[in-house]
């Protein structure tokens, strides 16, 4: 089961490469849970996003319940799915 970390602080809803932990709020999970855990996980909390984060637990980005929505629909899509698989490649 992937871990997920509860934090209060203010909202930052735009994704950047690296996000001030102290200036974001919201659960905050690894990359490499699934995206029907991430959608039920959004719905038990009522957020419209997640911060992700590295194995360093550095938040990395966000991503949001529309995306999601959006990639599930997709033909892309798997149930084995990871947040990893919707961001887009920055390297």
């Amino acid at each position: 089961m992937t871990p997920v970390r509860m934090l209060q602080h203010r909202a930052d809803p735009a994704p950047a490469k690296r996000i001030d932990a102290g200036a974001a709020s919201g659960p905050r999970v690894f990359d490499d849970m699934t995206v029907e855990v991430a959608l039920s996980l959004m719905a038990s909390a009522r957020v419209e996003y997640l911060l992700l984060c590295d194995g360093d637990d550095q938040c990395t980005g966000a991503v949001s319940r529309t995306r999601l929505s959006a990639f599930r629909d997709s033909s892309a899509y798997t149930d084995r799915s990871r947040l990893r698989d919707v961001l887009p490649r920055s390297r």
